[in-house]
């Protein structure tokens, strides 16, 4: 007992020492008896892990993409798909994640097999505390001197604000990205900051004296927007009394932005992608070609293969945007972020609006970090701003706060109403909460966007709205 706890002193030591270097450790616990599942969290936790747990693959997989493992402990042999599987698809989706891998039924096969397709360790039940511990340790050692020779680029580098594991991975595609001249691809929802991104790429390269052009597909209409890209010569058509040059041009050398790419027509994308592939475009009512010495960054708020599925956007210029791909998280999914931007914002417009020292009450700060931000980093800057213009006190507090922020107790209707009526006023709220946004407001609710549809129509014929 007493070498025991010893080995736990020693271990604990040693995941201090991992925490100071890396931050928490996560632990992702993989078997369908619940009995092995309480005793390996109860003595991980014990030294300070954190411990998730699964009792199948497709349930433990799930967990693996919405929060970031840094330990796979699984067992072989499950109902429905087994263990092996589950090593497979970390090994070949996931980097840094040790596996060890735990079964009552050892087999020299399954043991190769396993170290074969990832696995660090091979542990068989029934086990001590003390080899569990040693296994443990041993994985986290790999893993961790692996990941010694990767550093994270810190979001300062590229004045985008943001600390959470979802803007790391950003920053640290940008800083891969940004010396090589592929194409780039943002996606992420309306206000994430994809010009943000885009400029970073460009303002961080060789090409940084060059110009960075932005245009924003969604706001040209289709039958101006090849004129406006590719220029046009004198006489083209009705109107063009001079040679104009196009976007294009303008960013020779430099980058050119295409936000909202979406919104472009499949004839419009034809002509993009044969600059991509090309190197080159028409000037429209002309015949000789001209260079495109341009590096292309597009960007996105809908899912572009969805749209391919379903034939509005072409699948091989998606695959020609796509060489390197960004993701920006939604506000709603970068935790603490939150803070650091309300902190960055009041001080600018504190300091635009020569005001003296500003605060937002902790109570006020509960409220901000609740709301699901379907504007995004966008909205939370507008509302800072219009706070400190309309602030009269040194401190916001949650009554300074727009209504859609703050609860109400006159909104509450007693309890004889009927249950379909509860309901539709909680998503009517949730609909204007989201400012009529389809989209935010069924990611909110948890359903998909034809679900809403149908409850709002069948609101409108009940209730008469």
């Amino acid at each position: 007992m007493v070498k025991q706890q010893s080995i736990g002193r020693q271990h604990a030591k040693s995941i201090g020492q991992m925490k100071m270097n890396g931050g928490n450790i996560n632990v992702l616990v993989v078997d369908d008896s619940p009995e092995t599942i309480e005793l390996i969290e109860r003595n991980l936790q014990s030294i300070g892990y954190q411990v998730y747990s699964a009792s199948n693959v497709q349930s433990a997989i799930k967990l693996l993409d919405s929060i970031e493992i840094n330990l796979l402990i699984t067992d072989l042999k499950m109902p429905g798909e087994n263990g092996i599987a589950l090593v497979r698809h970390v090994s070949e989706n996931f980097k840094g994640i040790g596996i060890l891998v735990i079964t009552g039924f050892p087999s020299i096969e399954g043991a190769i097999e396993s170290i074969k397709i990832g696995a660090e360790e091979y542990l068989v039940k029934s086990f001590t505390d003390e080899e569990l511990f040693q296994a443990v340790e041993r994985v986290l050692n790999k893993t961790n001197h692996h990941k010694k020779g990767i550093v994270k680029t810190m979001p300062q580098n590229f004045g985008i604000i943001g600390e959470s594991e979802g803007m790391i991975k950003v920053f640290n595609t940008i800083g891969k990205a940004k010396s090589t001249t592929a194409t780039v691809l943002i996606a992420g929802e309306s206000g994430t900051g994809k010009e943000l991104v885009a400029r970073a790429l460009h303002y961080g390269s060789a090409i940084s004296a060059a110009p960075f052009v932005p245009v924003n597909c969604g706001g040209i209409p289709d039958s101006l927007l090849e004129s406006e890209l590719f220029g046009y010569v004198k006489g083209a058509f009705t109107g063009a009394t001079e040679t104009r040059a196009g976007f294009f041009q303008t960013a020779d050398g430099g980058t050119l932005f295409l936000d909202e790419i979406s919104n472009t027509s499949l004839a419009m994308q034809a002509k993009l992608l044969r600059v991509l592939q090309e190197k080159e475009f028409y000037m429209v009512g002309s015949k000789k070609p001209h260079r495109a010495n341009v590096r292309v960054v597009a960007a996105t708020n809908v899912d572009l293969m969805q749209m391919v599925k379903k034939g509005s956007f072409r699948e091989d210029l998606y695959y020609r945007l796509n060489i390197i791909s960004i993701d920006l998280p939604p506000l709603r999914d970068r935790g603490d972020d939150i803070l650091l931007l309300i902190e960055f914002f009041l001080a600018k417009y504190v300091r635009e609006l020569n005001k003296g020292p500003m605060r937002i009450t902790p109570r006020a700060i509960k409220v901000l970090r609740a709301y699901g931000w379907p504007g995004n980093v966008r909205e939370l800057q507008n509302l800072i701003h219009r706070l400190v213009i309309m602030a009269d006190e040194s401190s916001i507090d949650t009554p300074d706060l727009p209504e859609s922020f703050r609860y109400s107790a006159t909104r509450s209707k007693g309890l004889g109403r009927k249950l379909d009526e509860v309901e539709r006023d909680y998503v009517m709220d949730v609909l204007a909460a989201n400012k009529n946004n389809i989209s935010q407001a069924a990611l909110s609710l948890g359903i998909d966007r034809k679900t809403l549809r149908d409850k709002i129509k069948k609101y409108k014929t009940k209730f008469n709205d």
